[in-house]
């Protein structure tokens, strides 16, 4: 027996009960108890001069939390869309997407999953990078970074 829940919101978390009448053993009894968890987006502001190496952390509040055995995803936003640019899956190296949007510029996945870009140009002030975990198909915590470019 399963209970299907559509259309998940905060309201629904509490204690659910599944009765069932046997033969000859009687009322048997199952409780759960579901918990809704409101989907969060940390958001962050990351400063950088023109021409250096921006290195934007994927989920700063869970450093300590290993990544690698989940799939992570880089992703750059504008204009209303987001384009990927890179994809990382459990003991895969990263796969690294043919960015139209970073013209001339190199990205790689460095150390604890931080996205590196270098050079920074003018063109990257205002830009939105956001990282995507999916530690379950249901549950991915995300992270985005407003990118600032200041000249020397």
């Amino acid at each position: 027996w399963a209970l299907h829940l559509k259309n998940i919101t905060i309201s629904l978390s509490g204690w659910y009960e599944c009765s069932f009448v046997t033969y000859p053993y009687g009322t048997k009894t199952a409780k759960i108890q579901l918990i809704v968890k409101a989907e969060e987006e940390q958001h962050y502001v990351k400063e950088v001069q023109l021409n250096q190496t921006l290195e934007i952390p994927c989920l700063e509040d869970t450093a300590s939390e290993n990544l690698s055995n989940y799939t992570l995803k880089w992703l750059l936003g504008g204009n209303g869309r987001k384009e990927e640019l890179l994809t990382k899956e459990p003991s895969c190296p990263a796969v690294y997407r043919n960015s139209s949007a970073l013209h001339g510029q190199k990205i790689r996945l460095g150390l604890n999953n931080t996205l590196q870009i270098f050079p920074i140009k003018i063109t990257d002030d205002g830009r939105v990078f956001s990282c995507h975990v999916l530690y379950h198909p249901e549950r991915v915590q995300k992270s985005s970074t407003t990118v600032r470019v200041f000249g020397k």
